[in-house]
């Protein structure tokens, strides 16, 4: 009579299921293997890689370009004719692609930590998930040289933003590589020695060394002693509070001094009867309904249209429809029925706006086309709707270039302020005294230079808390702003510290990774050590023998264990312990019920 007994008992292993099964579809435990990885599965881990860091790149790219997301969606209107937030299909697909790769890089990761072989699963017979992986990578590449082309000049975002964000990014950039070690210890010390764990070690230590030395590189404006921090930058309304109302129009003007600017932002073009007329598109379609009741001129150039004409237009219901900053959900009900019934703004009625609320008006005038026939009278315009105005000249700031010293001898006490950036002697030269820079132009070293000399910097388009409080710190006296809201809520730097203070954090930082590092390796080396030992005094001459046997497919390793089943039940082994031995070493391990066949099919012979 055959006594039946259960062969191994195993210890249920949750973890380890759910990982090899999501990241490899081997939900069953003699699926798994402890083989080494193949050629291919390390190709597509690095792939995985490459495509996980390309991404992090792109989304902090995007991340700190919300400054100039209205830019974005403006450029692509002046190619499309079509008013669309290219933003959200983009921000979409770059969240999903780095959330899928961080989940997939994750389960590679503790696969590696665990053992376990980097066989990515497929699916009917297309690798499915290198597929979106590589779909994933091409198509961030195309969207990299695509911005390179069409909005190259936005990079220099990065660069700015790494003088306010180098500092954390060190920090957290440092504590990943040190977790890092975990895995790279595991790898170096339990596996047999071979060149490639040599040259991934020297990476991994000189990785590390880069890192410890990176903070001598980072400069920013907010490591400063706070005694020498200057007063905080005044904001002016760039085109009013266009996130809160129409550009250009006077409620967006009044939802300006509602957030207490200093002064009032326009651009200004003159209409077919030389009336200035605020307007910073080249057409009236994209912020009026001239399609509909002037068919077939809405691609006209704005100074076509003489001012009857373009007063007629309804300034406001595109802002209704379009919704650009996602903000006309928070407007009340009157704040709606106002901005419906908005037009076109001159700039005469700009100027009567700021003498009344005591604020200054900075423009920029564009010249109309050749043939228009204010073509050489277009600054005399501008000129006489200032001299007409109640306000005083010293609160107009003249921008334009054009005709500047007849401007200066017809209305000397107009501030003068150029957007060009030029050295300080011939800005004296020509009477400037302010500078009006894009945040790409405004370096710290120079700003310093122009407020030695008694000239202001203003910088535009300041909407982010972070680049205004860089900007603060940078020293500049004036920011335009989209979002005059929005700064109003920034009373101090968001941070700031000395460098001696920075000094500290940065070597603190590198010495607990130090350490953290040296003790994960040292720990690693212990278990190591302690491991081998205790499987040495479990080994048996058969199981040693086992151990001994080439690699070689799972396959092949079930086909050679089960004859050592069979082998083993007719030499008489009835000892749950003694077949347990078997099953270690690395080698794939049998479910209760696959062992169990067999020995049900001896006893039968």
């Amino acid at each position: 009579m055959v006594k039946h007994q259960p062969l191994q008992v195993y210890e249920r292993q949750l973890c380890l299921s759910c990982l090899t099964g999501i990241y490899g579809c081997r939900w069953k435990r003699y699926q798994r293997s402890h083989d080494d990885s193949t050629k291919w599965e390390c190709s597509w881990f690095l792939l995985l890689c490459c495509s996980f860091l390309l991404l992090l790149v792109w989304s902090y790219f995007w991340l700190e370009a919300r400054n100039d997301y209205n830019e974005f969606n403006w450029l692509l209107y002046n190619r499309s004719a079509v008013w669309k937030d290219g933003t959200v299909p983009i921000l979409t697909t770059t969240l999903t692609g780095l959330t899928y790769t961080a989940f997939l890089m994750i389960l590679a990761l503790c696969h590696i930590a665990l053992g376990q072989q980097l066989n990515l699963y497929w699916i009917h017979k297309f690798y499915f998930p290198q597929i979106v992986v590589l779909a994933i990578l091409l198509t961030t590449i195309t969207g990299v040289v695509s911005i390179d082309d069409f909005w190259q000049d936005e990079w220099d975002i990065v660069i700015i933003s790494l003088q306010f964000t180098g500092p954390f990014l060190h920090i957290g950039a440092l504590a990943a590589v040190t977790a890092l070690g975990w895995f790279i210890a595991g790898q170096v010390l339990r596996v047999e020695r071979s060149r490639l764990q040599v040259v991934t070690l020297v990476i991994y230590v000189s990785v590390l060394l880069v890192l410890y030395l990176v903070p001598l590189f980072i400069s920013s404006p907010c490591i400063m002693d706070r005694s020498k921090l200057g007063p905080r930058p005044a904001v002016i309304g760039r085109r009013g509070a266009p996130m809160l109302a129409p550009e250009h129009t006077i409620m967006s003007f009044s939802k300006a001094l509602q957030q207490k600017v200093t002064a009032l932002e326009a651009d200004v073009t003159i209409s077919l009867d030389g009336v200035p007329f605020l307007m910073r598109d080249r057409t009236l379609r994209r912020t009026t309904n001239v399609d509909k009741l002037f068919p077939g001129r809405q691609d006209h150039d704005a100074s076509f249209f003489n001012w009857t004409e373009i007063r007629s237009l309804n300034a406001g219901l595109w802002f209704l429809r379009d919704d650009p900053y996602w903000t006309v959900q928070y407007m009340s009900e009157k704040d709606r029925k106002r901005t419906a019934n908005q037009t076109v703004c001159s700039l005469a009625e700009l100027l009567r706006l700021a003498a009344r609320t005591n604020r200054s008006v900075i423009f920029s005038l564009r010249r109309p086309p050749p043939q228009h026939p204010r073509h050489q009278l277009w600054v005399s315009d501008a000129l006489k709707v200032i001299q007409r105005s109640s306000i005083l000249p010293e609160q107009v700031m003249w921008t334009p270039d054009w005709y500047r010293k007849k401007v200066r001898a017809a209305v000397p006490l107009l501030q003068q302020t150029s957007d060009e950036k030029l050295p300080v002697a011939e800005l004296k030269e020509r009477g400037i005294s302010t500078l009006t820079l894009h945040y790409s132009q405004a370096r710290a070293q120079d700003i310093r230079q122009f407020s030695g000399s008694n000239v202001s910097v203003n910088v535009y388009p300041v909407n982010e808390p972070w680049l205004y409080s860089l900007m603060w710190c940078s020293g500049v006296q004036s920011v335009s702003s989209d979002a005059p809201h929005i700064l109003k809520k920034v009373p101090n730097p968001i941070w700031i510290m000395s460098a001696d203070e920075y000094g500290l954090i940065w070597i603190t930082s590198d010495l607990i990774s130090v350490a953290i590092v040296i003790g994960i390796f040292i720990f690693q080396n212990y278990h190591l050590i302690r491991w081998k030992m205790s499987g040495m005094r479990s080994y048996n001459p058969e199981q040693i023998m086992l151990s001994a046997v080439v690699r070689r497919p799972s396959r092949d390793v079930n086909f050679m264990k089960e004859k050592l089943i069979f082998s083993e039940i007719n030499n008489g082994i009835g000892s749950t312990d003694e077949l347990s031995m078997y099953t270690g070493n690395g080698l794939d391990v049998y479910a209760r019920d696959d062992i169990m066949m067999p020995a049900l099919h001896a006893s039968k012979l």
